[in-house]
Protein backbone atom coordinates (compact mmCIF):
# COMPACT_ATOMS: atom_id res chain seq x y z
CA UNK A 1 0.00 0.00 0.00
CA UNK A 2 1.48 3.33 -1.03
CA UNK A 3 1.02 6.59 0.82
CA UNK A 4 -1.44 9.03 -0.67
CA UNK A 5 -0.08 12.44 -1.64
CA UNK A 6 -2.10 15.63 -1.78
CA UNK A 7 -2.88 16.68 -5.33
CA UNK A 8 -0.98 19.95 -5.10
CA UNK A 9 2.26 18.57 -3.69
CA UNK A 10 5.13 19.82 -5.87
CA UNK A 11 7.08 16.61 -5.33
CA UNK A 12 8.57 16.71 -8.83
CA UNK A 13 10.02 20.20 -8.30
CA UNK A 14 12.66 19.08 -5.82
CA UNK A 15 15.04 16.25 -6.64
CA UNK A 16 15.87 13.69 -4.00
CA UNK A 17 12.79 11.45 -4.18
CA UNK A 18 13.51 7.89 -3.09
CA UNK A 19 13.38 5.15 -5.71
CA UNK A 20 11.44 1.96 -5.02
CA UNK A 21 14.62 -0.08 -5.23
CA UNK A 22 16.44 2.06 -2.67
CA UNK A 23 13.41 1.98 -0.38
CA UNK A 24 13.45 -1.82 -0.56
CA UNK A 25 17.17 -1.85 0.21
CA UNK A 26 16.70 0.44 3.22
CA UNK A 27 13.87 -1.71 4.54
CA UNK A 28 16.15 -4.75 4.31
CA UNK A 29 18.92 -2.79 6.01
CA UNK A 30 16.60 -1.76 8.82
CA UNK A 31 15.38 -5.32 9.32
CA UNK A 32 18.95 -6.58 9.52
CA UNK A 33 19.69 -4.03 12.27
CA UNK A 34 16.44 -4.97 13.99
CA UNK A 35 17.51 -8.62 14.08
CA UNK A 36 20.95 -7.76 15.45
CA UNK A 37 20.49 -5.03 18.09
CA UNK A 38 23.54 -3.76 19.96
CA UNK A 39 23.67 -1.76 23.17
CA UNK A 40 25.34 1.61 23.59
CA UNK A 41 29.09 1.69 22.89
CA UNK A 42 28.87 -1.91 21.64
CA UNK A 43 27.51 -1.11 18.15
CA UNK A 44 30.44 -2.61 16.24
CA UNK A 45 28.41 -4.67 13.77
CA UNK A 46 26.02 -1.78 13.17
CA UNK A 47 28.89 0.64 12.60
CA UNK A 48 30.57 -1.75 10.18
CA UNK A 49 27.37 -2.22 8.18
CA UNK A 50 26.81 1.54 7.82
CA UNK A 51 30.45 2.14 6.91
CA UNK A 52 30.45 -0.59 4.26
CA UNK A 53 27.35 0.79 2.54
CA UNK A 54 28.66 4.35 2.51
CA UNK A 55 31.97 3.20 1.06
CA UNK A 56 30.11 1.29 -1.65
CA UNK A 57 28.63 4.66 -2.62
CA UNK A 58 32.12 6.14 -2.98
CA UNK A 59 32.00 8.07 0.30
CA UNK A 60 34.66 8.35 3.02
CA UNK A 61 33.18 7.73 6.46
CA UNK A 62 35.24 8.19 9.64
CA UNK A 63 34.58 5.93 12.63
CA UNK A 64 34.48 7.83 15.90
CA UNK A 65 37.30 7.54 18.40
CA UNK A 66 35.22 5.29 20.67
CA UNK A 67 35.20 2.62 17.94
CA UNK A 68 31.47 2.81 17.31
CA UNK A 69 29.47 5.41 15.43
CA UNK A 70 30.77 7.41 12.48
CA UNK A 71 30.48 10.58 10.47
CA UNK A 72 30.54 11.02 6.72
CA UNK A 73 30.74 14.27 4.77
CA UNK A 74 29.16 14.82 1.36
CA UNK A 75 29.98 17.79 -0.84
CA UNK A 76 33.45 18.58 0.49
CA UNK A 77 36.49 17.96 -1.72
CA UNK A 78 36.98 14.22 -2.06
CA UNK A 79 38.55 12.71 1.04
CA UNK A 80 38.91 16.10 2.71
CA UNK A 81 38.67 16.14 6.51
CA UNK A 82 38.17 19.50 8.18
CA UNK A 83 41.08 20.52 10.37
CA UNK A 84 40.33 21.51 13.96
CA UNK A 85 38.73 24.95 13.90
CA UNK A 86 38.44 24.99 10.11
CA UNK A 87 35.24 26.55 8.78
CA UNK A 88 34.01 25.62 5.31
CA UNK A 89 32.86 28.42 3.00
CA UNK A 90 29.31 27.11 3.41
CA UNK A 91 28.51 25.56 6.82
CA UNK A 92 27.58 21.90 6.79
CA UNK A 93 24.07 20.79 7.61
CA UNK A 94 24.23 17.67 9.77
CA UNK A 95 21.73 14.81 9.78
CA UNK A 96 21.94 12.77 12.96
CA UNK A 97 20.82 9.22 13.73
CA UNK A 98 21.28 7.22 16.94
CA UNK A 99 22.27 3.60 16.42
CA UNK A 100 22.00 1.76 19.75
CA UNK A 101 19.30 -0.60 21.02
CA UNK A 102 17.69 -1.27 24.41
CA UNK A 103 18.33 -3.99 27.01
CA UNK A 104 14.81 -5.44 26.82
CA UNK A 105 13.42 -8.59 25.13
CA UNK A 106 11.70 -8.44 21.76
CA UNK A 107 8.18 -9.71 22.46
CA UNK A 108 6.77 -9.47 18.92
CA UNK A 109 5.22 -12.68 17.61
CA UNK A 110 5.04 -13.85 14.01
CA UNK A 111 7.63 -11.26 13.00
CA UNK A 112 10.28 -12.58 10.60
CA UNK A 113 12.78 -9.91 11.59
CA UNK A 114 12.39 -9.95 15.37
CA UNK A 115 15.55 -9.68 17.44
CA UNK A 116 17.85 -12.71 17.43
CA UNK A 117 19.72 -11.45 20.52
CA UNK A 118 18.21 -12.38 23.90
CA UNK A 119 17.08 -9.39 25.99
CA UNK A 120 18.05 -6.89 23.30
CA UNK A 121 15.66 -5.01 21.02
CA UNK A 122 15.39 -1.96 18.80
CA UNK A 123 12.33 -0.88 20.76
CA UNK A 124 12.87 2.85 20.29
CA UNK A 125 13.17 3.00 16.51
CA UNK A 126 16.87 3.74 16.27
CA UNK A 127 17.11 1.23 13.43
CA UNK A 128 14.59 3.38 11.54
CA UNK A 129 16.50 6.59 12.34
CA UNK A 130 19.70 4.97 11.07
CA UNK A 131 18.08 3.79 7.84
CA UNK A 132 16.62 7.26 7.24
CA UNK A 133 19.95 9.04 7.56
CA UNK A 134 21.74 6.35 5.54
CA UNK A 135 19.14 6.67 2.79
CA UNK A 136 19.35 10.46 2.81
CA UNK A 137 23.11 10.20 2.51
CA UNK A 138 22.92 7.86 -0.47
CA UNK A 139 20.40 10.10 -2.25
CA UNK A 140 22.42 13.26 -1.50
CA UNK A 141 25.63 11.62 -2.69
CA UNK A 142 23.91 10.86 -5.99
CA UNK A 143 22.70 14.48 -6.24
CA UNK A 144 26.23 15.70 -5.53
CA UNK A 145 27.62 13.48 -8.29
CA UNK A 146 25.10 15.09 -10.67
CA UNK A 147 26.05 18.60 -9.59
CA UNK A 148 22.68 19.18 -7.90
CA UNK A 149 23.92 19.64 -4.32
CA UNK A 150 24.77 23.24 -3.46
CA UNK A 151 25.92 22.77 0.12
CA UNK A 152 27.95 20.23 2.12
CA UNK A 153 26.23 17.70 4.37
CA UNK A 154 27.44 15.65 7.32
CA UNK A 155 25.89 12.33 8.21
CA UNK A 156 26.26 11.58 11.92
CA UNK A 157 25.58 8.07 13.20
CA UNK A 158 25.85 8.42 16.96
CA UNK A 159 26.34 5.61 19.49
CA UNK A 160 25.00 5.27 23.02
CA UNK A 161 21.98 7.57 23.01
CA UNK A 162 20.40 5.34 25.65
CA UNK A 163 23.45 5.51 27.95
CA UNK A 164 23.10 8.47 30.30
CA UNK A 165 24.26 11.22 29.82
CA UNK A 166 24.28 10.16 26.17
CA UNK A 167 26.81 9.39 23.47
CA UNK A 168 26.31 12.85 21.99
CA UNK A 169 28.79 14.28 24.50
CA UNK A 170 31.56 11.95 23.34
CA UNK A 171 30.69 12.64 19.72
CA UNK A 172 30.97 16.39 20.32
CA UNK A 173 34.38 15.85 21.94
CA UNK A 174 35.30 14.00 18.75
CA UNK A 175 34.62 17.21 16.79
CA UNK A 176 31.52 16.00 14.94
CA UNK A 177 30.14 19.56 15.01
CA UNK A 178 33.21 21.19 13.48
CA UNK A 179 32.02 23.25 10.51
CA UNK A 180 28.34 22.45 11.19
CA UNK A 181 25.87 25.32 10.99
CA UNK A 182 22.65 23.34 11.60
CA UNK A 183 21.73 19.86 12.77
CA UNK A 184 18.50 17.93 12.18
CA UNK A 185 17.10 14.65 13.52
CA UNK A 186 13.97 12.55 13.68
CA UNK A 187 12.51 10.33 16.38
CA UNK A 188 9.91 7.66 15.75
CA UNK A 189 6.45 8.41 17.14
CA UNK A 190 4.01 5.46 17.27
CA UNK A 191 1.14 7.87 17.95
CA UNK A 192 1.56 9.71 14.62
CA UNK A 193 0.47 8.15 11.32
CA UNK A 194 3.10 7.30 8.76
CA UNK A 195 3.29 10.03 6.13
CA UNK A 196 3.11 12.73 8.79
CA UNK A 197 5.49 14.40 11.23
CA UNK A 198 4.97 16.17 14.52
CA UNK A 199 6.73 19.50 15.02
CA UNK A 200 7.11 21.98 17.84
CA UNK A 201 9.18 25.13 18.17
CA UNK A 202 10.97 25.35 21.52
CA UNK A 203 11.22 22.45 23.99
CA UNK A 204 10.01 19.18 22.47
CA UNK A 205 11.46 16.74 25.03
CA UNK A 206 12.32 17.05 28.70
CA UNK A 207 15.42 16.93 30.82
CA UNK A 208 16.03 13.57 32.44
CA UNK A 209 18.40 12.78 35.32
CA UNK A 210 18.90 9.67 37.46
CA UNK A 211 18.72 9.65 41.26
CA UNK A 212 20.04 7.04 43.70
CA UNK A 213 19.56 7.36 47.47
CA UNK A 214 21.00 5.23 50.27
CA UNK A 215 19.54 5.63 53.77
CA UNK A 216 21.34 4.25 56.82
CA UNK A 217 20.78 4.10 60.57
CA UNK A 218 20.78 1.72 63.54
CA UNK A 219 18.23 -1.02 63.14
CA UNK A 220 16.65 -3.29 65.70
CA UNK A 221 13.56 -5.19 66.75
CA UNK A 222 10.15 -4.01 65.52
CA UNK A 223 9.00 -4.21 69.15
CA UNK A 224 11.28 -1.28 70.00
CA UNK A 225 11.23 1.17 67.03
CA UNK A 226 11.95 4.09 69.37
CA UNK A 227 15.47 2.71 69.88
CA UNK A 228 16.18 2.60 66.14
CA UNK A 229 16.15 4.68 63.02
CA UNK A 230 12.99 3.26 61.47
CA UNK A 231 14.40 3.05 57.96
CA UNK A 232 11.33 1.50 56.35
CA UNK A 233 9.25 4.45 57.50
CA UNK A 234 12.04 6.87 56.59
CA UNK A 235 12.27 5.42 53.08
CA UNK A 236 8.49 5.56 52.72
CA UNK A 237 8.40 9.22 53.77
CA UNK A 238 11.23 10.07 51.37
CA UNK A 239 9.33 8.32 48.58
CA UNK A 240 6.11 10.24 49.31
CA UNK A 241 7.25 13.60 50.70
CA UNK A 242 10.26 14.48 48.55
CA UNK A 243 8.32 14.66 45.25
CA UNK A 244 5.68 16.78 47.01
CA UNK A 245 8.31 19.17 48.41
CA UNK A 246 9.99 19.54 45.03
CA UNK A 247 6.69 20.40 43.37
CA UNK A 248 6.29 23.33 45.79
CA UNK A 249 9.79 24.76 45.34
CA UNK A 250 9.76 25.52 41.62
CA UNK A 251 7.31 27.14 39.26
CA UNK A 252 4.75 24.43 38.50
CA UNK A 253 5.02 25.29 34.81
CA UNK A 254 8.57 23.93 34.81
CA UNK A 255 7.22 20.40 35.18
CA UNK A 256 9.96 19.31 37.58
CA UNK A 257 8.94 15.82 38.73
CA UNK A 258 10.60 13.00 40.63
CA UNK A 259 9.28 9.49 39.98
CA UNK A 260 10.56 6.39 41.75
CA UNK A 261 11.34 3.14 39.98
CA UNK A 262 12.84 1.12 42.86
CA UNK A 263 12.66 0.97 46.66
CA UNK A 264 14.30 -1.77 48.73
CA UNK A 265 14.71 -2.34 52.45
CA UNK A 266 14.66 -5.17 54.95
CA UNK A 267 14.53 -8.95 54.91
CA UNK A 268 12.34 -10.01 57.86
CA UNK A 269 8.94 -8.85 59.17
CA UNK A 270 10.15 -8.33 62.75
CA UNK A 271 13.52 -6.70 62.06
CA UNK A 272 14.01 -2.99 61.41
CA UNK A 273 16.78 -2.84 58.77
CA UNK A 274 19.91 -0.73 58.87
CA UNK A 275 19.87 0.14 55.15
CA UNK A 276 17.36 1.24 52.52
CA UNK A 277 17.69 2.27 48.88
CA UNK A 278 15.57 4.24 46.47
CA UNK A 279 16.17 5.08 42.83
CA UNK A 280 14.23 7.02 40.25
CA UNK A 281 14.32 9.71 37.61
CA UNK A 282 14.03 13.47 37.75
CA UNK A 283 12.35 14.99 34.70
CA UNK A 284 11.89 18.63 33.86
CA UNK A 285 10.26 20.59 31.05
CA UNK A 286 12.20 23.82 31.61
CA UNK A 287 15.92 24.33 30.98
CA UNK A 288 16.47 26.86 33.80
CA UNK A 289 14.65 24.73 36.36
CA UNK A 290 16.67 21.70 35.24
CA UNK A 291 19.87 23.55 36.03
CA UNK A 292 18.61 24.20 39.58
CA UNK A 293 17.16 20.71 40.07
CA UNK A 294 20.14 19.00 41.80
CA UNK A 295 20.26 21.55 44.63
CA UNK A 296 16.47 21.47 45.07
CA UNK A 297 16.35 17.67 45.16
CA UNK A 298 19.31 17.36 47.53
CA UNK A 299 17.80 19.84 49.99
CA UNK A 300 14.40 18.10 50.00
CA UNK A 301 15.94 14.65 50.60
CA UNK A 302 18.15 15.93 53.43
CA UNK A 303 15.18 17.55 55.16
CA UNK A 304 13.02 14.43 55.15
CA UNK A 305 15.88 12.06 56.02
CA UNK A 306 17.00 14.25 58.92
CA UNK A 307 13.45 14.45 60.24
CA UNK A 308 13.46 10.65 60.55
CA UNK A 309 17.04 10.43 61.92
CA UNK A 310 18.35 8.70 58.82
CA UNK A 311 21.72 9.35 57.25
CA UNK A 312 21.37 9.92 53.51
CA UNK A 313 23.86 9.39 50.70
CA UNK A 314 22.68 10.89 47.42
CA UNK A 315 23.95 10.10 43.94
CA UNK A 316 22.53 12.53 41.42
CA UNK A 317 23.53 11.58 37.86
CA UNK A 318 23.13 14.34 35.33
CA UNK A 319 21.34 13.12 32.23
CA UNK A 320 20.27 15.33 29.35
CA UNK A 321 18.70 18.79 29.07
CA UNK A 322 15.50 19.32 27.07
CA UNK A 323 15.70 19.31 23.28
CA UNK A 324 14.90 22.93 22.39
CA UNK A 325 14.06 23.28 18.70
CA UNK A 326 15.37 26.39 16.97
CA UNK A 327 12.62 28.34 15.22
CA UNK A 328 14.34 28.54 11.81
CA UNK A 329 15.28 24.86 11.83
CA UNK A 330 11.75 23.86 12.82
CA UNK A 331 10.37 25.97 9.98
CA UNK A 332 12.85 24.34 7.59
CA UNK A 333 11.53 20.89 8.50
CA UNK A 334 7.95 22.10 8.08
CA UNK A 335 8.68 23.59 4.63
CA UNK A 336 10.49 20.42 3.60
CA UNK A 337 7.65 18.16 4.62
CA UNK A 338 5.04 20.39 2.97
CA UNK A 339 7.11 20.42 -0.23
CA UNK A 340 7.07 16.63 -0.28
CA UNK A 341 3.61 15.75 1.03
CA UNK A 342 1.47 18.83 1.47
CA UNK A 343 0.16 20.96 4.32
CA UNK A 344 -1.72 18.16 6.06
CA UNK A 345 1.46 16.13 6.54
CA UNK A 346 2.61 18.34 9.45
CA UNK A 347 0.91 18.40 12.83
CA UNK A 348 1.67 20.16 16.09
CA UNK A 349 3.07 18.00 18.86
CA UNK A 350 3.31 18.36 22.61
CA UNK A 351 6.45 18.47 24.70
CA UNK A 352 7.08 14.99 26.03
CA UNK A 353 8.61 13.90 29.33
CA UNK A 354 11.06 11.64 27.51
CA UNK A 355 14.76 12.47 27.37
CA UNK A 356 16.92 12.61 24.21
CA UNK A 357 20.62 13.41 24.05
CA UNK A 358 20.17 15.28 20.76
CA UNK A 359 19.77 18.19 23.19
CA UNK A 360 23.54 18.36 23.71
CA UNK A 361 24.08 19.25 20.05
CA UNK A 362 21.53 22.06 20.31
CA UNK A 363 23.59 23.57 23.13
CA UNK A 364 26.26 24.13 20.47
CA UNK A 365 24.49 24.77 17.14
CA UNK A 366 20.90 25.49 16.07
CA UNK A 367 18.76 22.60 14.96
CA UNK A 368 15.50 20.73 15.39
CA UNK A 369 14.08 17.27 15.97
CA UNK A 370 10.86 16.08 14.28
CA UNK A 371 8.60 13.30 15.43
CA UNK A 372 8.40 10.84 12.54
CA UNK A 373 5.05 9.08 12.24
CA UNK A 374 5.43 5.28 12.19
CA UNK A 375 1.83 4.19 12.89
CA UNK A 376 -0.08 2.55 10.06
CA UNK A 377 -3.18 4.69 9.36
CA UNK A 378 -6.25 3.07 10.86
CA UNK A 379 -4.22 0.92 13.28
CA UNK A 380 -5.29 1.74 16.82
CA UNK A 381 -3.17 -0.90 18.51
CA UNK A 382 -1.65 0.65 21.60
CA UNK A 383 2.12 0.57 21.16
CA UNK A 384 4.72 2.76 22.75
CA UNK A 385 8.45 3.31 22.75
CA UNK A 386 10.66 1.19 25.01
CA UNK A 387 8.18 -1.69 24.83
CA UNK A 388 9.12 -5.12 23.54
CA UNK A 389 6.36 -5.18 20.92
CA UNK A 390 7.35 -1.86 19.31
CA UNK A 391 7.49 -1.85 15.52
CA UNK A 392 7.24 0.74 12.75
CA UNK A 393 5.46 1.08 9.44
CA UNK A 394 8.52 0.98 7.23
CA UNK A 395 7.13 3.47 4.73
CA UNK A 396 8.29 6.01 7.32
CA UNK A 397 11.83 5.45 6.05
CA UNK A 398 10.95 6.99 2.68
CA UNK A 399 9.13 9.85 4.42
CA UNK A 400 12.17 10.63 6.56
CA UNK A 401 14.63 10.38 3.69
CA UNK A 402 12.64 12.68 1.44
CA UNK A 403 12.09 15.23 4.21
CA UNK A 404 15.81 15.33 4.97
CA UNK A 405 16.84 15.65 1.33
CA UNK A 406 14.33 18.47 0.87
CA UNK A 407 15.67 20.20 3.98
CA UNK A 408 19.21 20.12 2.60
CA UNK A 409 18.05 21.53 -0.73
CA UNK A 410 15.87 24.23 0.82
CA UNK A 411 18.21 25.34 3.60
CA UNK A 412 19.50 28.87 3.13
CA UNK A 413 21.83 28.97 6.15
Amino acid sequence: MSLEYEADVPGDVLPGVLSESLHAELVAFRRDLHMHPELGNQEFRTTAAIKERLEQAGLHPRVLATGTGLICDIGLPEGHQLAEGERPAIPLIALRADIDALPIPDTKTDCPYRSTVPDRAHACGHDVHTSVVLGAGLVLADLHAKGLLSRPVRLLFQPAEEVMPGGALGAIEDRVLDGVGRILAVHCDPKVDVGRIGLRHGPITSACDRLEIALDGPGGHTARPHLTTDLVTAAARVAVDVPALIARRVDTRSGLALTWGRIESGHAPNVIPQHAELSGTVRCLDLDAWREAPDIVHAAIDEIATLHRAKSEITYVRGVPPVVNDRESTELLRKSMVARRGMRSVESTQQSLGGEDFSWYLEQVPGALARLGVRTPGDRTSRDLHQGDFDADERAITVGVEMFTAAVLLDEL
